[in-house]
């Protein structure tokens, strides 16, 4: 099973890092970056684990190429500073569009990485935050909640979560202060301080339109598109490999046909956290199942996940006006 589909090949040698993709855009030829040029970072992580890391990921062709593109253009950019060149100022505010377990969170946690390896974040963290933790009870607190909030995140990344949620309350909630907060903390604080907002598609479409200038201020947009069946194969036996576990054939027949009829019936279906619930749920029918035993058990039973361990949640789904909850 091969999990590499974008970093075909990362090789390290004294003070240079290799990485070759596999990109589309004719982006495929070797990358040398020099370690020695102020990559200086808070985190223990090389350039090289970064990159590794990212390309272990299931799938995101896209992601990976454009997260290739912004690290080439910051290296690029870097020699041309070297050589007396003008470079011009690059904003890095984005949004991350797609259904939840997608790897959005995972994605920017991989970019704040990488840009403070690069020099762009003095810090490489990142703040995870949603409509709760920006909006506040009176006139004057969310804009208050804001500011300390992107204090925390300077240096680093702010990701806010389900962002669209900000501007459901109409012209007096207050999330529309938050918004506000937020634009001019962009155009402030934008050399140490990057921002993301996530959420559903259709839902962040509808939330750029609320204010014309917010499209502009978000240059990078990214879609995270559902997993396909096979990919998230590869996820369930990923994840359940770093635990030890394995499928047995029916039971990797069954987990299939139940994550196909779950894509096919979830309006927003959870992808990689949909597989993660159904594995999780597995292991503990198959503790339940080896405990009944009366016999010694083996390594290889504690090991395989079988077919009656996988069960679904359709049966405990219902349909209220077009959404499928559980």
């Amino acid at each position: 099973m091969t999990v590499d589909e974008s970093v075909r090949r990362i090789t390290v040698n004294d003070s240079r890092i290799n990485i070759v993709f596999n990109a589309d855009d004719g982006l495929k030829a070797p990358l040398e970056l020099s370690e020695e040029k102020s990559l200086t970072s808070n985190h223990n992580e090389s350039a090289a684990d970064i990159f590794s890391e990212m390309g272990e990921m299931i799938g995101l062709d896209k992601v990976k190429d454009l997260i290739y593109e912004i690290y080439s253009l910051i290296q690029i950019n870097k020699y041309r500073s070297d050589e007396g060149l003008k470079n011009s100022k690059q904003v890095y505010h984005m949004i991350f569009k797609g259904n939840p377990g997608t790897g959005k969170t995972t994605v920017a946690r991989i970019i704040s990485k990488m840009l403070n390896k690069m020099g762009v974040l003095s810090k490489g963290h990142l703040i995870e935050v949603e409509r709760a933790d920006l909006v506040g009870e009176y006139i004057g607190h969310t804009a208050l909640k804001t500011r300390d909030l992107v204090k925390k995140a300077m240096g680093g990344i702010l990701f806010i979560d389900e962002a669209y949620s900000l501007a459901r309350g109409g012209e007096k909630d207050f999330g529309k202060e938050a918004i506000d907060t937020l634009v001019k903390v962009m155009e402030d604080k934008s050399d140490d301080l990057i921002i993301i907002l996530a959420g559903y598609p259709i839902e962040m479409d509808d939330f750029l339109q609320i204010n014309t200038g917010l499209p502009s201020r978000f240059p990078i947009q990214i879609n995270f598109d559902d997993y396909s069946t096979d990919e998230l194969m590869l996820i369930a036996l990923k994840m359940a490999s770093e635990k030890d576990y394995n499928f047995t054939g029916d039971a990797a027949d069954k987990l299939k046909n139940i994550i196909q009829e779950e894509k096919d019936l979830r309006i927003h279906f959870s992808n990689a956290r949909y597989v993660r619930n159904v594995i999780e749920k597995a292991i503990r029918h198959q503790a339940v199942r080896l405990m009944r035993r009366r016999e010694k058990i083996s390594r290889q039973s504690l090991m395989e996940i079988a077919a009656r361990d996988i069960t679904s949640n359709l049966n405990e789904t219902k349909k209220v006006e077009g959404i499928y909850t559980v």
